[in-house]
């Protein structure tokens, strides 16, 4: 509409331009014409612009229905127990298949995770490691196989129960908008203060937080205010405040500055000493002292192992490390 309004105003101006220096018409008439065609055009102006409203409105309304019309989590069973015992942290997969279409997502995925160790998931896009961590947090269960903590199936246990031992860091950290300390605090609504400040210093975070503008009580509007680095400091705060028995990492160092990786990566060896961990890996070189590497190809382990045996391998694992050296240099 815009280019339309500026092609009528050029053949106007040009048509009436000539007619008016062979004196047919004055230049009074010309303005007079200009102002009938904007009048014209406004309408459909107008019109447009109600047109790309409704085209955003109904793009919304998509997402909306789309949000009410997901299947709730389904409820526990009244057979499912709590967990009445002092958890370890072993945990096993065993012939684990999964699929959210017709199509399988993992397939017959069996490892062993001892208490306290640290196993990486690698993998391009769509192999099957965040339906892993989905599967582990019961946000959907197994089609078939088990999956096993401390030898029980954790299908038989509570939800609510389980996920109180679980803590979650991802790549992308939401904070809600509040003060520095209730975002902390969000991890164990019942810590004390004294406890926060401890996790905080723990997770390096300590520091930027008392040069903030009103230390611990600065408010975080809609989350903002602060780096992304630093919003990963507050959520290994967080992840440290909950003490949980499992930990589940999607690599927090991504596009972050060199300083602030170190940073987050003390803090996250701190918050992962003595916990089985679970950790999405993007960049290996994060990954290199892993207990165990597991590489996903279209949901299936293809590799397992350490770093080094797996670069002797010289499989999947060993090509995608060269790669990324020769990439990064």
């Amino acid at each position: 509409m815009n280019s339309l309004n500026s092609f009528s105003f050029a053949i106007i101006a040009a048509a009436g331009g000539m007619m008016a220096v062979n004196n047919l018409i004055t230049v009074g008439v010309i303005v007079i014409f200009i102002e009938y065609s904007r009048q014209f055009t406004r309408p459909l102006n107008d019109l447009a612009n109600q047109f790309n409203l409704l085209l955003s409105a109904i793009a919304g309304a998509e997402r909306v229905f789309e949000v009410m019309g997901t299947k709730r989590e389904r409820e526990d069973e009244t057979n499912h127990r709590d967990i009445d015992w002092n958890v370890q942290g072993e945990l096993e997969f065993k012939n684990v298949s999964f699929s959210y279409t017709d199509t399988p997502t993992i397939q017959d995925v069996s490892f062993h995770v001892s208490p306290g160790k640290t196993v990486a998931f690698v993998g391009k896009t769509g192999a099957g490691k965040t339906t892993m961590m989905n599967l582990l947090t019961r946000f959907y269960d197994p089609d078939e196989g088990d999956i096993l903590l401390d030898k029980q199936p954790i299908r038989s246990i509570k939800r609510e129960d389980l996920r109180e031992h679980l803590a979650v860091v991802l790549q992308d950290t939401h904070l809600f908008e509040g003060t520095v300390m209730e975002n902390i605090r969000y991890g164990n609504l019942k810590a004390s203060d004294d406890a926060v400040y401890r996790a905080a210093k723990e997770a390096n975070a300590h520091r930027f937080i008392e040069k903030l503008s009103s230390g611990y009580e600065t408010v975080l509007k809609g989350g903002g205010g602060i780096s992304q680095g630093q919003k990963q400091l507050l959520a290994i705060a967080r992840a440290l405040l909950r003490n949980p028995k499992l930990l589940i990492l999607d690599e927090a160092t991504s596009s972050i500055d060199t300083v602030t990786e170190l940073k987050i990566q003390q803090a996250l060896a701190v918050l992962m000493e003595g916990r089985t961990s679970f950790v999405i890996a993007h960049r290996l070189n994060t990954i290199r002292e892993a207990d165990m590497i597991v590489i996903f190809d279209e949901g299936r382990i293809i590799e397992k192992g350490t770093h080094e045996q797996l670069l002797r391998l010289g499989g999947a694992y060993a090509k995608l490390h060269a790669d990324q050296r020769s990439s990064s240099s």
